[in-house]
């Protein structure tokens, strides 16, 4: 292969093979400029190079100055010295520790730049970070414990117990543990607040996460390190942001964890599994973290759709609805002062409250507690340039109205926005009259002025009286969301019986509704249902149908009512979902009562689920169902027997002026059990007898016209 031939030439042959004689003049000295451009180019870059490879030097010469001197340690070594440095004085477990080694070897031999460096670091942080053998110092003083929960709350004595059966327990052991509770109840009734008292009490750190709708099992376990951006699991953060191993970790609504995508509710058994939780593995971590002095409090408004093994891990504790007593005292003690703060109408002085009638602890005012400042504290009042009233309050009538008329939901959420809605519209009326609000012309109102705009803005400008009664409550509050206590009043027709029912909102009464249509040809008895029932209400209806047809034939052999007519059963309010068997006493008695054409007894309330052979068994929200069934006027209750359990534990003014009696789950009895003496005689049922068997659907009698006051008795004759 020849070699390349480099010819030498002189500086006019270069010119003439550059530019030659053909090429136009303005070109030419175009390209003959050319080089004069390169060298001024190549120049200036020659320059900027060589300044910052000089900087380069200086500064690599200025650290290693540094670094000689010890003024200065290298990013590395520096890192590497602060992971050494936070878990020097942390006891950390021996697989968590040779982890950390392992990472810190790791870590000295990578280059800063590469990016396995970056996710090697990242895991030295959250392991170096986690309080390992760290615990905060708990409280075991059971009377300021007492005081704390019973400050913040109201009630919720079963969950007030139990911290305090906690707290003897850690006492007694002289070490803290950890606890797997739930809390189950409607809305609003103080699950998730609870929780910030039972850990100002207990002393320890409070850390809340939701887990509704979560449907990712890595927001639990965590992610493993393979994937960008990976991190630890939920708890994991949570141990890092409370810097302690014994918090109480509140998980909230466990009954709506999501199950499209994956099954949080099975990475959640680890975690709350006392027997494994001493070494909950984290994906990210990959090394055993004990989480057993942990204490986890769950909250559901349901434990239906929580999982089975789930629940089998945790300690149930249930939260009923409020009553009419218990959310006066709420309202009273904490809600009203805590709304008339926010809306900046201090609390009334003592000599104000004397002045306008009231007495400590009624009309809108909560004592002060011992070591709260006393009298000094309630003389307090928040800077204001407005002169406020003392006798602003809100009464005790309007509360009660407020609680009956608007706000009948188990909780209080509702009658605290109520409440604060009362305060929000005193606040503007006691501005107006301090800044002297003159009532305007009806030129000057608005559309939906007029007369009663005008006379609002006149009373505000002359107003003495600044309470909040029942009769002026409509002026705050609206017209009345609830104007009846019962679908039916005076009684219903044949076919109409009142039930309960028991949502995940409290109690409520529930009608069902029954008509019939003769069947013109031969045949019929057929039953249709509406009113949004659900699968194991429907199976209830046929269950009371074709109970109800045996029954009749034990009451009047030669009714053929249901052979000759086609039924139609309905549960008003038609828009709500509807589910559960409790009402399957409900639904045979409304069958029976339109068979006889008789009606039931306006004042009776029932619930109860009923077996294909008429046995009736116990069903669930007693005192949910106790307090819906006074709030409609409701004056004999009738329960399964099995329940009985659930009535005596009621607070006695729950039971008072309540006829009650346990349906057995015995169904061959007749009527003459239900009742005693002569046929038409009545029996009253008293309270302290309530519980007498009454047997299976045994509640029809005599021949007397008067109401009896047999339980189901129906209006009218007795059938025998």
């Amino acid at each position: 292969m020849k070699s390349p031939v480099v010819t030498v030439c002189g500086t006019d042959a270069v010119r003439l093979s550059l530019f030659p004689p053909s090429l136009p003049p303005s070109l030419s000295f175009s390209l003959a400029s050319l080089p004069y451009f390169f060298q001024s180019g190549s120049q200036q870059v020659e320059a900027k190079i060589s300044q910052k490879q000089r900087e380069y030097f200086l500064m690599e010469q200025l650290k290693y100055i540094k670094k000689e001197l010890g003024m200065e340690k290298d990013d590395k070594e520096a890192l590497l010295a602060k992971f050494r440095e936070r878990i020097k004085t942390l006891q950390v477990p021996q697989l968590a520790q040779a982890a950390i080694d392992e990472e810190l070897e790791k870590l000295e031999s990578l280059e800063k730049n590469s990016s396995e460096f970056n996710v090697t670091r990242n895991y030295l942080e959250w392991l170096t970070w986690l309080p390992w053998g760290v615990t905060s110092e708990e409280n075991f003083d059971l009377k300021r414990a007492k005081v704390i929960l019973d400050e913040d709350h109201y009630g919720l004595q079963d969950i007030k117990n139990r911290i305090l059966e906690f707290m003897a327990v850690s006492k007694l052991k002289g070490s803290t543990q950890g606890k797997i509770l739930c809390f189950v109840g409607p809305p609003g009734v103080g699950k998730t607040s609870i929780g910030k008292s039972i850990a100002r009490a207990l002393g320890r750190a409070f850390h809340r996460f939701s887990v509704g709708g979560l449907y990712d099992v890595a927001e639990i376990k965590g992610h493993r390190r393979t994937y960008v951006g990976a991190m630890p699991g939920k708890i994991i953060q949570c141990l890092k942001t409370v810097q302690t191993s014994n918090p109480l970790v509140l998980i909230d609504e466990v009954d709506k964890l999501g199950r499209d995508r994956g099954d949080p509710a099975s990475a959640l058994l680890e975690l709350l599994d006392p027997n494994q939780n001493e070494s909950f593995i984290d994906h990210y971590l990959d090394v055993p973290v004990d989480v057993s002095k942990v204490l986890f409090i769950c909250t559901a408004n349901l434990i239906d759709t929580i999982p089975g093994p789930l629940l089998d891990r945790m300690e149930v504790i249930r939260l009923s609805g409020y009553d009419l007593p218990e959310k006066v005292a709420i309202a009273q003690q904490y809600l009203i002062p805590k709304a008339r703060e926010e809306a900046g109408i201090p609390m009334p002085s003592i000599k104000g409250r004397e002045e306008a009638g009231l007495e400590g602890g009624k009309e809108g005012h909560v004592e002060t507690k011992e070591g709260e400042g006393g009298e000094e504290a309630m003389e307090k009042k928040p800077f204001s340039a407005v002169d406020i009233p003392e006798n602003v309050r809100i009464t005790g009538g309007a509360i009660d109205s407020l609680i009956r008329w608007y706000c009948r939901e188990a909780g209080v959420r509702n009658l605290e926005k109520h409440i604060e809605k009362i305060c929000r519209k005193l606040a503007h009326e006691v501005v107006q009259k301090a800044e002297g609000v003159e009532p305007k012309g009806a030129d000057e109102l608005g559309p939906g002025g007029g007369e009663e705009s005008r006379q609002g803005e006149e009373d505000v400008a002359t107003r003495e009286d600044w309470s909040v009664t029942e009769k002026n409550l409509e002026k705050y509050v609206g017209k009345r969301v609830f104007t009846s206590d019962r679908l039916y009043e005076g009684g219903a027709p044949p076919g109409v019986v009142m039930g309960l029912s028991w949502t995940a909102m409290g109690g409520a009464s529930l009608y069902i509704e029954v008509q019939s249509v003769r069947h013109k040809s031969s045949g019929g008895g057929t039953l249709t249902s509406t009113g949004q029932m659900g699968s194991v209400m429907e199976e209830s209806t046929r269950i009371a149908h074709t109970f109800a047809r045996r029954k009749l034939e034990d009451f009047q052999a030669d009714n053929a009512f249901f052979d000759t007519h086609d039924l139609h059963m309905h549960v008003p309010e038609g828009s709500i979902p509807k589910e559960g068997p409790s009402a399957g006493v409900t639904m045979t008695t409304a069958l029976l009562s339109l068979a006889l054409n008789r009606s039931v007894r306006a004042d009776v309330a029932m619930t109860g689920e009923i077996s294909l052979t008429g046995k009736v068994l116990p069903v669930g929200g007693i005192k949910e169902k106790t307090i819906a069934a006074r709030r409609s006027g409701v004056t004999c209750l009738i329960f399964p027997h099995g329940n009985k359990k659930d009535f005596e534990e009621l607070p006695e003014y729950l039971k008072e002026s309540l006829e009650t009696l346990a349906k057995s789950d015995s169904s061959r009895n007749k009527v003459r059990e239900a009742i005693k003496g002569k046929t038409g005689a009545t029996r009253p049922i008293k309270h302290q007898s309530c519980w007498t068997r009454a047997r299976d659907m045994s509640f029809f009698g005599g021949e007397s016209d008067k109401v009896v006051s047999s339980p189901l008795a129906f209006d009218g004759k007795w059938v025998d």
